[in-house]
């Protein structure tokens, strides 16, 4: 079966890519994209159960692609070394990871926003384990990852960022008609996500002169089951008028990963709907 990208820059037929939670509601479409382009995958995330439903669904879709599938906890820095020693064992190689894993906290309807407190009653240890994962999980798997690359000189790192990364939340989106008190999106996110920018920076300077790349991706809300009074709000920050939809990174994810970002390292590709060129 034939891919749509063979023989132009964004194949990836026969490249290995990594994706940390790949269970995810992005990491899902991440996936898919790869898989489409022509990847072998390896999937990691902490919940298993998920994971071999992607599995199925892409060697479904995707006959040709070799799907392997592990749990990964990124704060724990065996379980990323582990993942990093399955792909070697396998394939001989990582020439592509997409670090999607990440704690975000969420206010879709059913989401339990009780904790999005003000700033000066945050809770410490909601704190530390947005730092735990969005963080420090990004640093251990990178380097569990960058330790297979460094033998073949070459390879693509993609973090995953957040508008809120590069301007301040918008708290007035979170307010809700006749709540009493108001919800807000905490500061552990905005510091993660600009956390990764620096890293993205650091890692691309570091690898001057190889061909190890590493660059961030930086998407804003994804519609997924939030009341329309949040979607109504989002939206009007906009320049397009509406939240994102969950597939609309699969081409820019494929990009990244692929030879048609060659000369790219150190950057910062923002898709957030014109939210941050107001």
């Amino acid at each position: 079966m034939s891919q749509a990208y063979q023989g132009t820059p964004f194949d990836l037929t026969g490249r290995v890519v990594l994706i940390s939670g790949a269970a995810g509601l992005l990491g899902r479409e991440f996936a898919l994209a790869a898989a489409s382009a022509g990847a072998h995958l390896v999937l990691g995330d902490v919940n298993r159960k998920q994971l071999e439903s992607l599995s199925s669904e892409i060697t479904s879709l995707h006959p040709l692609a070799k799907t392997l599938i592990q749990i990964l906890d990124v704060t724990d820095a065996n379980s990323c070394r582990s993942i990093a020693e399955l792909c070697e064992m396998q394939f001989g190689r990582i020439d592509a990871v997409i670090h999607s894993a990440a704690i975000d906290p969420k206010f879709e309807g059913s989401s339990d926003t009780a904790g999005f407190s003000r700033f000066t009653e945050f809770p410490l240890e909601l704190w530390q384990s947005s730092i735990d994962v969005n963080l420090t999980g990004a640093f251990l798997l990178s380097q569990a990852t960058c330790r297979v690359m460094e033998k073949a000189g070459k390879g693509s790192i993609v973090f995953l960022g957040s508008n809120y990364g590069l301007v301040g939340p918008d708290q007035r989106i979170y307010r809700k008609a006749g709540q009493e008190r108001q919800t807000y999106k905490p500061a552990v996110y905005s510091a993660c996500k600009s956390g990764l920018l620096g890293l993205t920076k650091f890692l691309a300077a570091y690898y001057m002169n190889t061909s190890i790349r590493v660059n961030l991706l930086t998407p804003s809300g994804v519609r997924n089951q939030h009341d329309e009074e949040f979607v109504q709000n989002y939206s009007s920050r906009t320049i397009l008028g509406r939240m994102s939809k969950k597939n609309e990174y699969q081409g820019a994810v494929i990009f990244l990963v692929s030879d048609a970002s060659s000369y790219m390292t150190g950057a910062n590709l923002v898709i957030d709907g014109g939210w941050t060129a107001l």
